[in-house]
């Protein structure tokens, strides 16, 4: 049997075709009995993200032929232009791949943390499912655990390489007390949700949004528990303010100079540290001259996003040693397994074999045959029905001069003496 990975990603596909390709939560369940019930697909899982569905399966030799024209059906996508888009790894390879896309080696931002989240829950969908057997829940559990010595061994997840991310990095270390700081967001785009999100996550818990419509703010800071008001309300909203974070898309300037001063003067010129995100700018670049203010520009955190992603990828280098060092561990446990069922398969055909004989033996002594006569004549058949199949399989190897196969066999079968196992 074959491990097989197969799937579409942001590199190698479009969103739209993303789009058309990824799994609803409510259509999970169903498509992995699908894919089960396929008679060449033996387990299976599937991972579907915004960026990237993977189909993980243990199926017979050139099964990614089946599992991809599967795909194309459930989708009703024609297989052809599924196929100029999908990819496939087979075996060790696949292995090695699902490993990288645990870590955040193989995502758009390079080791983010969520995409672990998504692949346990994706292993317990197919758990639920009954899609896993020995083999993948076998990978499963190693991939985990190379996930988990990644992230303690590296600093693969420690710096962050987005500008909502930098943003609040950034502010968090200008305050001793960050979670007691209070925030300013301006805007309501996908910039700003991310940045509310981090605040909150880093513990800040008093926020309000600004955004021209008070609609759209509340949409944002609602989840939050943040309040929100409209750009006329920043003034006001400025004095009790510590952080201020602006990415709108306005073609002028929102907080300037002179608003900025009026409002140090009411807090006592207790400073702000002020993050403008937006292109245009959102703050006149003269407020960054006064002195209780520290303002930071979209330049700035560039800055800081590069010097994290080389950081992270030192750490992605030496993720990728770890994750080698872990496909070699599931590769060695598989070899482990599949002798182990080897052994049990030769051992039940042995049993069945002696069963036979013995049966065959005891009705000749019920029947008052010679009770000598039986047991040599019941070695003589044991040994015959036991050599048949090795002495067929070697004829045809000398035959086809397989030279390996009758070395190994000179190993298994000849190494032990009649002395050696008494």
């Amino acid at each position: 049997m074959t491990l097989l990975a197969l799937g579409i990603n942001h590199r190698t596909a479009t969103v739209e075709v993303r789009e058309q390709v990824a799994f609803t939560p409510t259509q999970l369940e169903s498509a992995l009995g699908e894919l089960r019930g396929l008679p060449e697909v033996k387990e299976a899982a599937v991972l579907s993200t915004c960026n990237r569905t993977e189909l993980y399966c243990i199926t017979e030799e050139q099964g990614e032929r089946v599992v991809l024209d599967w795909l194309g059906r459930f989708h009703g996508l024609a297989v052809e232009d599924l196929s100029r888009c999908a990819y496939h790894y087979l075996d060790n390879e696949a292995a090695r791949h699902l490993m990288r896309v645990a870590v955040g080696l193989d995502s758009m931002v390079l080791g983010e943390p969520q995409i672990l989240g998504q692949l346990k829950d994706a292993y317990q969908a197919s758990r639920h499912a009954r899609g896993l057997g020995k083999e993948l829940e076998c990978l499963f559990q190693h991939t985990f655990a190379v996930a988990k010595q990644v992230r303690t061994e590296t600093g693969i997840g420690r710096n962050p390489v987005s500008v909502a991310y930098a943003a609040v990095s950034l502010a968090s270390r200008i305050f001793d007390d960050f979670g007691r700081a209070r925030a300013l967001l301006i805007g309501a785009g996908e910039t700003i949700e991310l940045v509310a999100r981090h605040l909150h996550e880093a513990g800040v818990r008093q926020l309000t949004v600004a955004n021209r419509t008070r609609e759209r703010a509340e949409l944002l800071a609602a989840p939050l528990a943040g309040r929100a008001i409209t750009l006329d309300e920043i003034p006001d909203a400025l004095v009790d303010a510590d952080i201020v974070i602006s990415s709108t898309a306005a073609p002028l300037p929102i907080l300037g100079k002179g608003m900025v001063e009026r409002a140090l003067k009411k807090r006592r010129h207790r400073p702000i540290f002020m993050v403008d995100i937006a292109v245009p700018r959102d703050i006149e670049p003269e407020v960054g001259q006064l002195a209780d203010i520290f303002l930071y520009t979209v330049d700035d955190l560039q800055e800081v996003i590069e010097e994290n992603r080389r950081h992270r990828q030192v750490a992605a280098d030496q993720a990728e040693s770890l994750i080698e060092h872990g496909v070699g561990a599931w590769l060695h446990e598989r070899r482990i397994r599949g002798g182990g069922e080897l052994i049990r398969d030769y051992r039940e055909s042995a049993v069945a074999l002696r069963e036979l004989s013995e049966q065959q033996a005891l009705a000749r002594l019920a029947r008052g045959e010679d009770p000598e006569a039986v047991i040599h004549r019941l070695a003589h058949q044991l040994t015959n029905r036991l050599l048949h199949r090795p002495t067929v399989a070697l004829r045809e190897a000398a035959s086809a001069e397989r030279h390996d196969l009758l070395e190994a066999a000179a190993t298994l079968l000849l190494d032990a003496s009649p002395d050696k196992t008494r």
